[in-house]
C-alpha cells in the first residue's frame, strides 16, 4: 500500500525513487519545481524503507502539505554477489541501487495510465507534461504488442574523453550531434548502435501487467552474470529489453547539463525542460565566487539555477513554518559559508572519481585516475532504526534485513533478487 493514495482523477503521473538520504535535496526540488510547472501531475516517489531513514521519509511526508507528491514504497532490487567473486562491471558503485528503478514497471495498479520516470537529479524549468503526455506519443505506445517506451538519445559525444566509454562514443556518432534545430527530434536507427540507444533519465511508458511481466521476464532471460557485466546497470538493462521497442521524446525532457557546451547546436536556456544533473550534483556544493561548479568548473550556470530554485524553496518553506523539513533537507545541502560536507563527498566533486577507478575494457588501461574511495556513514544507527544494517555512503549499501516497516507493493519474488 501506498503512504498516500493516489488522486482520483488525472491519467498521468511522474515517479521517481530515492534509496539515500543524499539524494533528498535533490527529490525535494524536483517535486518543487514539478509542482510549480505541471501542478495537476503528482510525482510519485518509490523510497526503500531498508535503506532510506525515516527522517527523509518524513521530510517527504511534510513536502507533500505544499507539493504534489504521493510516497510509495518498494522492495530494494539488488543482485545477488557472484559465486566465483566477480566484481560488478559497473562505471561507478554509486549505479548499484538504479536496479530499484526497474520496481516502476510494478506500479500498474495505482490509478494511472501513463508514466514517466524522471531521475532525482532533475529539475523542471519549464512544463514537460505536453512533450511527454500527448497523443502522438500515446498511439505509438500503444501500439504493437504495447511492450513500449519513449525516451531521449543517450549522448556519446565523450567530449571529456573519459575511459570508460566504448570506442564507438564520438561525436559522429551521437545522434544529439545530428540536429540542427532545438525544435528537431533524434531519430532511432539501426547502425550505428549508439542510434539505438537511450538515456534512461527520462521514459514514458504506459503501465501494466503484461509490461511488468516483460521486464521481469527479460531481467530473468539475461541472469546474474549479464547483468553484472552491465555499465550503466538499469540504462544498459532497459536497452536490451527495449531494443527496437522505444521511440524519442524530445530532448528537452532529459537535457544533460553538459548539453549547454556540448550541444550548442540544439540548446536554448529557455527551452529546457527538465534539466538532468548527471555527475556531481549541484546541492552537493555552492557556486564558487569566481561562478564555477561542476567537477570540471564548466557548470557554474546550470549549477547557479538549482540554487536559485533552493533558496526560492527555502523562503516559502520558512513563510510556512516548516522548520523540521528545512532541518532535515539542510542537513543534505551545502553550506552557504562553503564548508565541505562529508557526506556530500560522494554526490558532489566525487562523483566522478567513482567512475575513474574502473577498468576501460576497450583499451585495458587502468582507469582508476585519483578518485579516492569514500566510506560515508549517510545513516546513523539511530537513524536506521531496529533491524537494519548501516548503508555503506554512496559506495553502495551493504546486505540489509527488511525490518517490513509498511507495505512493499509489488515486485517481490525476481529471481536474482537479494532476499
Amino acid at each position: 500500500m501506498a503512504d498516500q493514495k493516489p488522486p482520483s482523477s488525472g491519467k498521468n503521473a511522474y515517479v521517481t525513487l530515492l534509496t539515500r538520504p543524499s539524494y533528498l535535496a535533490g527529490a525535494i526540488l524536483l517535486a518543487y519545481t514539478l509542482t510549480k510547472h505541471s501542478p495537476d501531475t503528482p510525482l510519485i516517489i518509490t523510497y526503500t524503507p531498508e535503506t532510506l531513514p525515516e527522517s527523509s521519509i518524513q521530510a517527504f511526508r511534510d513536502e507533500a502539505k505544499h507539493s504534489n507528491l504521493i510516497l510509495h514504497p518498494v522492495e530494494h532490487l539488488r543482485l545477488p554477489d557472484a559465486e566465483d567473486g566477480t566484481e560488478y562491471g559497473m562505471v561507478a558503485e554509486r549505479f548499484i541501487d538504479t536496479w530499484t528503478k526497474l520496481r516502476v514497471f510494478d506500479l500498474y495498479d495505482l490509478g494511472f495510465e501513463r508514466l514517466c520516470w524522471v531521475d532525482a537529479d532533475m529539475m523542471i524549468f519549464s512544463n514537460p507534461s505536453p512533450l511527454i503526455f500527448n497523443d502522438k506519443n500515446d498511439a505509438y505506445l500503444t501500439g504493437g504488442d504495447g511492450m513500449r517506451l519513449m525516451a531521449v538519445h543517450t549522448c556519446v559525444c565523450n567530449l571529456d574523453h573519459d575511459s570508460w566509454a566504448p570506442s564507438t562514443w564520438k561525436p559522429e556518432n551521437c545522434a544529439m550531434a545530428k540536429l540542427t534545430s532545438s525544435d528537431q527530434t533524434a531519430k532511432v536507427e539501426a547502425q550505428p548502435d549508439t542510434l539505438g540507444n537511450f538515456n534512461s533519465g527520462t521514459f514514458v511508458y504506459r503501465p501494466s501487467p503484461q509490461l511488468s511481466q516483460f521486464v521481469r521476464a527479460k531481467f530473468e532471460e539475461l541472469g546474474n552474470e549479464k547483468l553484472r557485466a552491465m555499465k550503466f546497470p538499469d540504462q544498459d538493462f532497459l536497452n536490451a529489453a527495449f531494443d527496437t521497442r522505444w521511440q524519442t521524446l524530445s530532448w528537452r525532457t532529459n537535457a544533460l547539463k553538459t548539453w549547454r557546451y556540448w550541444h550548442t547546436n540544439i540548446w536554448i536556456d529557455d527551452k529546457v525542460a527538465v534539466l538532468h544533473y548527471i555527475v556531481d550534483k549541484p546541492w552537493a556544493a555552492r557556486v564558487t565566487p569566481d561562478g564555477t561548479a561542476g567537477y570540471l568548473s564548466k557548470d557554474g550556470e546550470t549549477h547557479g539555477w538549482w540554487w536559485n530554485e533552493f533558496e526560492k524553496w527555502e523562503q516559502e518553506r520558512k513563510g510556512q513554518k516548516e522548520d523540521g523539513l528545512l532541518e532535515i533537507v539542510g542537513k543534505y545541502a551545502a553550506s552557504k559559508d562553503g564548508s565541505e560536507n562529508e557526506e556530500m563527498r560522494a554526490v558532489g566533486g566525487g562523483a566522478q572519481g567513482w567512475a575513474k577507478k574502473f577498468e576501460s575494457k576497450d583499451d585495458g588501461k587502468d582507469a582508476e585516475g585519483d578518485g579516492e574511495e569514500y566510506d560515508l556513514p549517510l545513516v546513523s544507527d539511530a537513524e536506521a532504526g531496529v533491524g537494519l544494517r548501516k548503508p555503506l555512503g554512496e559506495r553502495g549499501h551493504g546486505p540489509v534485513r527488511s525490518n517490513h516497516r509498511g507495505g512493499m507493493g509489488r515486485g517481490e519474488g525476481w529471481s536474482v533478487m537479494e532476499s
